[in-house]
């Protein structure tokens, strides 16, 4: 059982959670996270690069000078490789479907959970009781970052319904906001900190706790 301190804004412990870790996965299963952040940034491919072959150049077919007599080497048409201003050999034609492969939806959402066990673990998560502002304030939010640690790049985790937050949050440097259905391995692997309120936190987990954790052991 993972006993997590519920901070307030002054970075004081006020209560603790305690969580599961069977809910998470358990154990951190570092096969599975290689595999899932792999995936979803080799989804991120544009896969828009292109090059043209000597096909796609615009420009004439016929041969530029007869085969025989004139004393230079022989040559063919101007859109050849081998010229200025020709086609490449071995054009870039793949698109961004052919750079996508997938997990199967278990082991997608099991990833997801055992990458908050990691930052679990290694005591990277800061869970707050709330996270609400009664307007957007910049200064404030890096301020209750400062007291409670964070000297590193921070992902947080709010509710859409909680904008102030969003804005407090989003124009400070190594910051990037989620909202806590968007939270993936990739989000989470990427940054060294997580901060969240209490209630964000508890509905991740019983939203993303699907018997994967019973079916594993059975």
């Amino acid at each position: 059982m993972i006993e997590l301190p519920i901070l307030n804004s002054e970075g004081k412990q006020v209560d603790v959670l305690k969580i599961d870790e069977t809910l998470l996965g358990g154990e951190i299963r570092h096969a599975l996270l290689k595999q899932a952040y792999v995936v979803t940034h080799g989804n991120q491919r544009q896969g828009s690069a292109r090059t043209k072959s000597r096909g796609s150049v615009q420009g004439s077919t016929r041969k530029l000078y007869k085969q025989k007599g004139t004393g230079s080497s022989r040559v063919g048409a101007s859109r050849v490789p081998g010229r200025k201003g020709g086609g490449v050999a071995f054009a870039k034609t793949r698109t961004r479907e052919d750079f996508r492969t997938d997990l199967t939806k278990k082991m997608r959402r099991l990833a997801n959970r055992n990458a908050l066990l990691a930052k679990l673990v290694d005591n990277e998560v800061k869970c707050f009781d709330s996270l609400a502002f009664a307007e957007p304030n910049t200064k404030t939010f890096a301020g209750m970052m400062k007291k409670v640690g964070i000297n590193r790049t921070c992902l947080v985790a709010v509710n859409p319904a909680n904008r102030t937050a969003m804005a407090s949050a989003r124009n400070i440097e190594g910051v990037d906001v989620r909202r806590v259905e968007q939270l993936n391995v990739f989000d989470l692997l990427n940054h060294r900190f997580l901060i969240i309120d209490k209630a964000s936190l508890a509905s991740f987990i019983d939203e993303s706790c699907y018997p994967v954790a019973e079916k594993t052991e059975a």
